[in-house]
């Protein structure tokens, strides 16, 4: 069976009584270089382990499979269950899991699951929990790589380097974890549903240390979020209503002790600068 073909794929889920869920952000796939190239770019061989975030009607999980030593494929709608059983269920290298891949605990699931073998996730992503998905792939620190086809806008602001003026706090916090980068991009005509926006494919190569030093990643990231809370005032001003126990003087101490105006920009900032912020403020805080 030919997994992206839109004729085949129609009569497959009205087999099934299966109807696109919106609140699930569900689109699969109907043009099959796609799947093809996200396993070829990922860089999966028969010595990775993917992890497989969403497979849908599995289109992707049949490349992943032709290509890994394993594919754990997590599935949070069971209505999936029987044609997953149909189109991949023959690939031996494959386990499908019914579960919210939000509640498992990644790092045990992977050694678990990929014992010897590199670990790597892959997805093609709904639109509306990107974020927390990412959060939750890179958070875990489970994964050499995480390769993941989303919104093209938002995929554009994460790899966007911070200091940049495109960035914002999640686009940090990715390049915190890892080092992002662009693929290729994905029209709405390669979906059925078809999605009112073009789609990206983006790589994230983890870190195995992060990019700079910093005495508290807690407070890093605080600085980051307050520095991003208020994208139209100057750090002063949004660090002074995220840190109120250091206070607008504080604040501008720090920030003088950084070596930074006080009328710069949160957007502004580089990594390092993030970070030297976050460690002066631990010493004073300390």
């Amino acid at each position: 069976m030919e997994l992206c073909d839109v004729h085949q794929m129609k009569a497959l889920l009205e087999e099934n009584g299966f109807h696109f869920s919106k609140a699930k952000g569900q689109n699969f796939l109907t043009a099959a270089w796609v799947p093809q190239r996200i396993a070829e770019e990922a860089g999966v061989d028969s010595a990775a382990g993917v992890l497989e975030v969403g497979p849908g009607i599995g289109p992707l999980t049949e490349q992943l499979c032709l290509r890994a030593g394993k594919v754990l494929a997590v599935e949070l709608d069971r209505r999936l269950e029987h044609i997953l059983a149909k189109t991949v269920g023959h690939f031996d290298n494959l386990e499908i899991r019914f579960d919210d891949v939000m509640q498992l605990d990644l790092a045990e699931t992977v050694r678990a699951a990929f014992p010897g073998l590199r670990p790597m996730a892959c997805a093609n992503l709904p639109y509306y929990i990107t974020s927390p998905i990412l959060t939750k792939l890179l958070e875990s620190r489970a994964f050499d790589s995480v390769t993941v086809m989303i919104q093209k806008e938002v995929a554009q602001r994460i790899c966007a380097a911070p200091g940049t003026g495109d960035g914002s706090a999640f686009s940090v916090f990715c390049h915190w974890y890892a080092e992002p980068r662009i693929l290729f991009d994905v029209p709405p005509s390669c979906f059925l549903p078809q999605p009112k926006v073009t789609s990206t494919v983006i790589t994230l190569k983890t870190r195995q240390t992060p990019p700079c030093p910093v005495a508290d990643e807690a407070l890093f990231f605080r600085v980051v979020r307050a520095a991003f809370g208020q994208r139209r005032k100057t750090l002063s001003n949004a660090l002074s209503a995220g840190f109120p126990a250091l206070g607008k003087e504080g604040v501008n101490q720090v920030l003088a002790a950084c070596g930074l105006p006080t009328t710069i920009r949160g957007e502004a900032l580089t990594m390092e600068q993030f970070a030297a912020i976050a460690n002066e403020m631990a010493k004073r805080t300390a």
